[in-house]
């Protein structure tokens, strides 16, 4: 194949009227040299009310040990999987049980209690890297969720329901708003993989109405509402910006490095919540695979989610009613159903990247791909010793395969010191690091 002209990445089978997009082959790559590298990725997945701790901890250290129950459906991916046990979120110990835990996931801050009109928390660490890669590809991240964001303010601890709906944080003020429709995911990826499209002009000149009304709204309310609205008119900037951005000449060209096929987008209104959350793990895949962005979040659900898993065998509850178990065995049984429910989901897109090929490794080998709770068990509402998982070999930076134990409270701030740094954003602090996740990178050659 070396001696011939290698295939379009846009490359599709025709018939009947029909087209069939190829996957990938290795036809479709170039000769490489020795300076061509394949891009890192970077996604953080959420999942809300904790674990059942006893059946999360692996057995055992290093790479002699033994999966959990719960990490169980991750065992064909253990080579290349980290578990990581006794981080912290120091920032997030105080406040409510929920919101100042979990809007600070990413952030390591400590965000201002509020009842929504003056937002403040931190930049979360994925637009870290996002930012520094924001002109490699068409979307610099994208922020996916499968629950509409949650308005109003929770009066029990006083927190606007706004931080417990976000992860993603563009500066302290503005979260990232998400999309949470599977069908206007895949078309936002298929038009940014597709320049010779028309419809980013279309889509600015629909954001222009929307900004337009909205401005005319911003003369008949409080001033409260004013704050509000002024907050999400940035995060409204902040997209219309990408799509102007997406859709104007590059100095650098970009191509998608397999082609997306917009002829067959997925169902808009799912018909089941384990069917929505299996479509996002197929966007982020298609996304990481295209090159279309190389930063994703997700949230399995808000703060306090109470989704029902009744779906699911031996479950009978909610969420965050099983969370509150109160060492009810009846209730750990099925917050231990649901934990691992979330695990085969992340392991899903694990084995998805897997088996994207890229040259010589796969698309999990040039990822990050972190699971994690804000919360630890649910219901003491511990931010000890969360849960946390990271996929992938970050490019070869990541010794993976192992369950690495360190000191009681060792700071969550730097293991995203150190995926920074794999991701190609070397950073000396962030939040309230004291320096790199020791152990977690290969030592440098």
């Amino acid at each position: 194949m070396t001696s011939r002209m290698p295939i379009s990445r846009r490359a599709i089978l025709r018939g009947a009227g029909a087209s069939l997009c190829l996957p990938w082959l290795e036809a479709m790559t170039p000769a490489r040299t020795g300076s061509v590298k394949d891009p890192v990725r970077l996604a953080a997945l959420y999942v809300p009310n904790g674990v059942n701790v006893p059946l999360w901890k692996p057995e055992g250290e290093g790479r002699d040990y033994k999966l959990s129950p719960t990490l169980e459906p991750l065992s064909q991916l253990k080579d290349r999987i980290t578990v990581l046990s006794n981080l912290w979120n120091q920032a997030s110990k105080g406040g409510d049980g929920h919101y100042v835990k979990e809007a600070a996931i990413l952030t390591c801050t400590t965000i201002k209690k509020t009842q929504g009109a003056d937002l403040a928390n931190g930049i979360s660490m994925d637009q870290l890297a996002a930012k520094s890669v924001a002109l490699e590809t068409p979307l610099p991240s994208i922020e996916l969720g499968v629950t509409p964001v949650a308005i109003g303010n929770d009066a029990v601890v006083g927190y606007t329901r706004v931080y417990g709906s976000h992860i993603a944080w563009a500066n302290p003020t503005t979260p990232l708003a998400r999309e949470i429709n599977p069908r206007s995911v895949y078309e936002r990826l298929f038009r940014a993989a597709d320049p010779k499209s028309n419809t980013s002009k279309l889509d600015s000149l629909l954001l222009d109405r929307v900004l337009d009304d909205a401005k005319r709204m911003r003369t008949q309310v409080s001033a409260a509402d004013k704050i509000r609205l002024d907050e999400y008119l940035s995060v409204m900037r902040s997209i219309e910006e990408r799509v102007q951005r997406a859709s104007a000449p590059s100095k650098k060209a970009w191509k998608p490095r397999v082609p997306i096929d917009g002829k067959t987008p997925p169902a808009e209104n799912p018909a089941d919540h384990a069917e929505h959350v299996r479509l996002m793990m197929d966007m982020i895949a298609v996304a990481f695979q295209s090159d279309t962005t190389r930063v994703a979040t997700f949230m399995f659900g808000n703060a306090v989610s109470n989704v029902s898993f009744r779906f699911l065998e031996g479950v009978s509850a909610g969420h965050h009613d099983v969370s509150h178990h109160q060492n009810d065995p009846d209730k750990l049984k099925q917050y231990f159903l649901i934990s691992r429910w979330h695990i085969e989901q992340y392991a899903y897109l694990l084995e998805k990247l897997a088996g994207m090929k890229e040259g010589g490794s796969t698309v999990l080998d040039n990822s990050m791909v972190l699971f994690a709770s804000a919360l630890s068990d649910g219901n003491k509402h511990s931010p000890h010793n969360l849960p946390l998982v990271v996929g992938g070999l970050g490019g070869g930076r990541i010794d993976a395969g192992r369950h690495l134990m360190f000191t009681e409270d060792s700071p969550l701030s730097n293991l995203y010191v150190s995926m920074l740094d794999a991701f190609g954003t070397p950073v000396e602090r962030f939040a309230d690091s004291t320096g790199p996740l020791k152990g977690f990178l290969k030592d440098p050659a």
